[in-house]
């Protein structure tokens, strides 16, 4: 028992750590506001153990920036079962804030009634897709809970940077901005491939603006999902000069149908890289939509839009 000049002998005393002063000081750790709504990961594609490892690792990312975040992911084409649909998990939530503040009533606790959104709905797609958007627009509906539904993840130069490295861990771009060292496999002409349309394509094109000012190559973007597109843009940079081509999605991976990308890949005659997949600007940009949403602090690296 502690006495009224402190802890009891042989207590361990917690002291702060002293603030470190100085234009170098780093900033204090933001936290999850106290009843802030919770983040659930919209993940769209057929579901599958490698999907749920992905969207777990996201997650697992935007928690490690906003200690006390309540989390959740609900798959566009779950099935309630092995993956619980996003009207579920959203339900969920919106259940158990619920359930909180009934119980706080029961112990006699003066706490305000939960107010605003029960859920932050993120999708997992870096660009838009009206398919996608509809079917996560409909899953938060059928919940029959109130939650707000988040802008895709891009454009942002984090992605760019996210293409870079894809690009170089497959050996078809420099690894470094300098250009300090050659690498003989290195593209000279990027086809940044998306899918959603020619919406999607237009807005990758941002995205390539910035990856073709990181690689000094020019990039353009292309569908996936409409035919000739991809081998179309590989024609048009080879028209202008380019001869080794690469393929860079511009996806987080669960959105792409499979053997879409190989069988583009084989028409445009050039080689791959890998989806961003679990890179951590992707979990990133999932807590700075989570955060712009309730207009708070957002971890730094993100805030450039």
């Amino acid at each position: 028992m502690s006495s009224p000049t402190g802890p009891a002998p042989g207590l361990p005393v917690r002291m702060p750590r002293p603030r470190q002063s100085g234009r170098h000081r780093r900033p204090e750790p933001v936290a999850a506001p106290e009843g802030a709504p919770a983040l659930v990961l919209a993940v769209p594609g057929a579901p599958a153990p490698a999907m749920r490892s992905l969207a777990e690792e996201v997650i697992s990312i935007a928690r490690s920036e906003l200690p006390g975040l309540e989390v959740g992911i609900g798959y566009v084409e779950g099935d309630d079962a092995e993956y619980p649909t996003l009207a579920t998990v959203v339900a969920g939530v919106a259940a158990l804030r619920a359930e909180r503040y009934e119980i706080a009533l029961a112990a006699g606790r003066e706490v305000a009634e939960p107010q605003g959104p029960a859920a932050v709905v993120v999708p997992l797609l870096v660009g838009p897709d009206n398919a996608q958007m509809r079917r996560i627009r409909q899953g938060v509906m059928d919940s029959g809970a109130v939650a707000e539904l988040t802008d895709v993840l891009g454009p942002h130069p984090l992605l760019a940077e996210a293409v870079h490295v894809r690009l170089s861990e497959a050996g078809l771009a420099r690894a470094d901005r300098a250009r300090l060292f050659t690498v003989a496999t290195a593209a000279d002409g990027i086809i940044l491939a998306t899918v959603g349309g020619e919406e999607a394509v237009q807005a990758a094109g941002i995205t390539g603006m910035l990856l073709a000012a990181r690689l000094a190559v020019p990039v353009m973007a292309a569908a996936l999902d409409e035919e000739g597109s991809v081998a179309a843009i590989a024609e048009q940079l080879r028209g202008s000069g380019s001869v080794q081509l690469a393929l860079a999605p511009y996806l987080v991976g669960p959105e792409l149908p499979e053997g879409l990308l190989d069988s583009a890949a084989k028409d445009a005659g050039c080689a791959t890289a890998e989806a961003l997949g679990a890179y951590p600007a992707i979990g990133k940009l999932v807590l700075s939509q989570y955060a712009t949403a309730l207009g708070i602090s957002q971890p730094q690296g993100t805030q450039q839009r």
